[in-house]
Parts: structure tokens; sequence; C-alpha cells
């Protein structure tokens, strides 16, 4: 059967920044999707048109695979939670603030920031985060503290510049990679690419 992956940027991103890790999955066999979205629009009206992308790439009858980088992650997660009717071989998050993100919610208090996030502003607020589904569920987090988040002060624990490792914490995943990485550089790594290429034919990272 084929196999194909969707892979889904963070905020800001368009589609084809997720190109480089596509090319990477695309050598292992996999068809490769785009989903690009509004990261300033409402989680809603994403997570409305996600179902509908999701809907037709199933109706090839494709075993699909989703891979989501930051926020892209977080509308993997709610997405594939919320509707259970989306076919999913597995998941994996990149760097997705699932339970929240400290950056985030210090970066929205700048009239600045609070544009520039648009209606994705509620997302950062501390929250649990649970997987519901039987399939893998796998979440890579980064360690080096290179990004914009560290440009308003240090963040707390483990982090990868925007998100904290604490906030990728998912009940219910399967496996955790942690590399040193910082956040941005998670879908331009090699290492990456290779973690989310056997977790999606294996189950497992290592």
């Amino acid at each position: 059967m084929t196999e194909q992956v969707v892979l889904v940027p963070g905020l800001w991103m368009p589609a084809v920044a997720m190109g480089f890790l596509g090319t990477q999955l695309s050598r292992r066999g996999f068809a490769v999707r785009l989903f690009g979205y509004r990261g300033r629009s409402p989680l809603e009206a994403n997570l409305e048109r996600f179902a509908r992308f999701a809907a037709a790439q199933a109706a090839g009858g494709a075993r699909t695979h989703y891979v989501g980088h930051s926020l892209g992650g977080v509308l993997v997660l709610e997405a594939l939670c919320r509707h259970p009717e989306i076919p999913a071989a597995s998941a994996v998050l990149l760097g997705a603030p699932v339970r929240g993100c400290h950056a985030g919610r210090r970066f929205g208090r700048a009239r600045v920031g609070q544009w520039m996030m648009g209606a994705s502003g509620p997302l950062w607020r501390e929250r649990p985060a649970q997987w519901r589904r039987e399939v893998p569920l796998g979440v890579v987090a980064g360690t080096l503290p290179l990004g914009l988040g560290r440009a308003l002060g240090r963040l707390p624990g483990q982090n990868d510049g925007v998100v904290c490792v604490d906030e990728t914490h998912v009940e219910g995943m399967h496996a955790r990679a942690l590399v040193p990485i910082g956040h941005s550089a998670l879908i331009l790594s090699n290492r990456v690419s290779r973690l989310v290429g056997r977790f999606l034919l294996e189950g497992r990272f290592e």
C-alpha cells in the first residue's frame, strides 16, 4: 500500500518551508503532501480546513502519516484528536508547544507581538495535551536554546530557543527524542529527518 506523509509548517511559515524534510522523506519512499494555513487565523478555521484536506488525502486510499512543526504540530494534534474519522497511520510533532508556550505568552504582551500572532494568541496559554489514538505518536524536542523566544529573556528549563521541552510533552505519546538543535532548525536537520523517517516506518526513534 502507498505510504504518504502530510507536512504542516509552523507559525508565519509557508508550506514550502517543509521542503527539506519533505525531500528527505520522499527518498525513503513516502509521497509528500504539504498543508499550508494562516497561522494568525483562529484555530477552529484552520482545523476545519485541515479536516477537509485530510479527508481528500484519505480518499486516495493511501496510508497517511502526519508531521507538524511548532504551531503545525499543535494543529496536527488537535485535528487528529477532535476528528477520529481522519485516518492516520502515525504522527510526529516537532518542537510543538502543545501545552502552551512561555515565550509566546511573553511575546503576546507587546503590541507588535499581539498583531503578529493574531488569533493564535490563546493557543499559548498553559493547557493539558493528550493523545487519544492507538496509532503511534512521536515527539521531537530541541534542546539548543537558539530562537526568537530568547530575544525577550531566558526560558525556563531545557528549550530550543522558542519552546520549552516540558511544553512538548503529550500524555499518551509513544516516544520522545531530544536533539541539540534550535527551534527553526528542526525542519532543516538531517538528524531529525532520519528520526522522523524511522518513526513513520517503525513507530520508534531508536
